[in-house]
């Protein structure tokens, strides 16, 4: 991501990566130390994304934005609730109402996150993104404060009986995120 963001130039096409991650902490740039409550053995790696500790796994969709924000026309905090309401967009189609937070990015159903969110932009491209939890472990969460609020819990689209598979999501997700771009774009 990193090379790709540096190597841009005005004629490279934006890209959105759909990955799935072996099990692993990110802190982000401004990331502390103690919001990790304890070692479980999983490797811990420090990142040039905003936002706090969170953990990434098999069975979560991560998708990664890389984008050119002046030719598209949109700023950061656009950006922002546009992958929001993507989430919330394919949650919808599940007859799940999810939300946004003022001043805690990401997605919930009820009290639980969903989705966790974080960018950096460079020269006017973002990169990282949103991580959607599917059908995944979820008790690494319990070894860390996610995105920095001790006793958040968190939930997937398992939990709320939506019978998507990671891939799945990814693919449903990423079409939700082409709907928004286009209508901040329009």
């Amino acid at each position: 991501m990193q090379d790709f963001t540096a190597s841009r130039t005005a004629d490279t096409a934006d890209e959105l990566w759909i990955v799935e991650h072996p099990p692993v902490y990110t802190l982000g740039q401004a990331g502390k130390p103690e919001h990790i409550l304890r070692d479980v053995g999983i490797p811990l790696v420090k990142i040039d994304r905003g936002g706090q500790v969170t953990y990434h796994g098999p069975g979560q969709v991560v998708i990664y934005l890389l984008l050119d924000l002046p030719r598209l026309r949109i700023k950061v905090r656009e950006l922002v609730s546009a992958i929001e309401q993507a989430v919330i967009d394919l949650l919808a189609d599940y007859a799940v109402t999810a939300e946004r937070r003022d001043g805690a990015p990401g997605v919930y159903v009820g009290e639980a996150k969903i989705a966790a969110l974080g960018l950096r932009i460079r020269n006017g491209c973002s990169y990282h993104g949103v991580s959607l939890n599917v059908d995944m472990d979820l008790t690494p969460f319990d070894a860390i404060n996610p995105c920095g609020y001790a006793g958040l819990k968190v939930i997937q689209t398992k939990d709320l009986n939506i019978p998507l598979t990671a891939h799945e999501a990814g693919e449903r997700l990423s079409q939700h995120l082409l709907q928004q771009l286009d209508k901040q774009h329009g």
